[in-house]
């Protein structure tokens, strides 16, 4: 089986005309690279653009205001990704003046960037002789070689890199690592793979043992947390009190309404809410315009179940400012904040 040759067959009459394969410049490659883990390509494309529009160079990213960063990536989740990706332009501005690396351990050393983008990048931007190995590499070839060594082992991840780096086109390492993982996206799927029309499946041991879904193999199983928010909205009509999440979790850098966090579940009564009103204004001065139902909203490893108190009072000047600040609504786009309350705000707008 000549692998490259019938993998970079498939790969001119099938792959996708993404914007950022128009190109070898590191930067719009790394961007669409951080845009696109846990995201879906119809998903993250907008993101691109507007990340593209706002900061057209390294620089401009690295110089620009963290806020401005975190308000463009809403909706993508995983916020951490884009404080990695500004605090990385920041180190390509004071480390090498500005010019992205093109040594494999120089990218990789970049904060928020592992062996999968390092490789990626390297590969497609300078030539570098780097497979990759992300969900698409480990479904396809462990399908394709039947190899169930789990793919979150430490003797998993380096069997594989092993074995992709053997396959690697060591003469186009960049066509082949952007064919492989789209042969994995859109061939070797992980439901409804298209095997009756595949170019390797004369060679896949798990097509020949009608094995397709046990592969690729996981030893671990992701524990669920379920958390419960219920959101305080003070507000006169005209303004709104938010504050900035600092603690190292989900959201940090972010603006979001005063939050209650309860162990078991959300608050179901106004008059369980009324303790906690002590720390932010003079209860006699708040009255209970309405509060929502119960959302539902499905992250990574969390599932959160939030409420929504809309509670009036007639001076916003009277609440104790701990950290947080007086809003006019017709500003609140201003502030980045989780798509959970974006959503919700939506919703009651209509």
């Amino acid at each position: 089986m000549d692998f490259s040759q019938i993998l970079m067959n498939w790969y001119q009459h099938n792959h996708r005309d993404l914007p950022w394969r128009h190109t070898s410049d590191p930067y719009l490659i790394w961007l669409s690279e951080v845009i696109l883990q846990q995201t879906r390509v119809e998903q993250g494309m907008p993101y691109w653009h507007k990340f593209m529009a706002a900061f057209p160079s390294v620089l401009d990213l690295a110089n620009a205001d963290e806020m401005e960063v975190l308000r463009l990536w809403q909706g993508l989740g995983y916020y951490s990704r884009a404080r990695n990706l500004q605090a990385a332009a920041q180190s390509i501005r004071d480390k090498y003046q500005g010019v992205f690396p093109k040594g494999y351990d120089q990218i990789r050393a970049l904060k928020g960037v592992g062996d999968y983008t390092a490789a990626a990048i390297g590969s497609i931007a300078f030539n570098l002789n780097h497979a990759v190995v992300d969900g698409n590499v480990y479904r396809f070839l462990s399908r394709l070689y039947g190899i169930d060594t789990a793919i979150d082992s430490s003797k998993g991840k380096k069997e594989f890199a092993v074995l992709a780096n053997e396959l690697l086109d060591k003469n186009q390492p960049g066509l082949f690592n952007q064919a492989i993982m789209e042969f994995g996206a859109m061939q070797c799927k992980p439901a409804n793979p298209v095997c009756n029309n595949c170019p390797f499946s004369d060679y896949c041991i798990a097509l020949k043992n009608k094995s397709i879904q046990n592969f690729p193999y996981k030893a671990k199983k992701t524990k669920t947390r379920n958390r419960y928010f219920d959101f305080l909205i003070f507000t006169d009509e005209k303004n709104v009190l938010i504050e900035r999440r600092s603690d190292k979790d989900i959201w940090e850098g972010l603006y979001q309404f005063p939050l209650i966090e309860s162990a078991t579940v959300n608050k179901s009564d106004w008059n369980l809410i009324i303790p906690d009103l002590s720390n932010y204004l003079k209860i006699e001065n708040a009255q209970l315009v309405k509060n929502s139902s119960v959302l539902k909203h499905v992250l990574s490893h969390q599932i959160l179940y939030a409420k929504f108190w809309w509670i009036k009072t007639e001076d916003l000047l009277e609440v104790n400012i701990n950290g947080l600040i007086k809003v006019p609504w017709q500003m609140m786009d201003n502030f980045g904040m989780p798509q959970l309350i974006v959503k919700y705000l939506e919703t009651e707008s209509n």
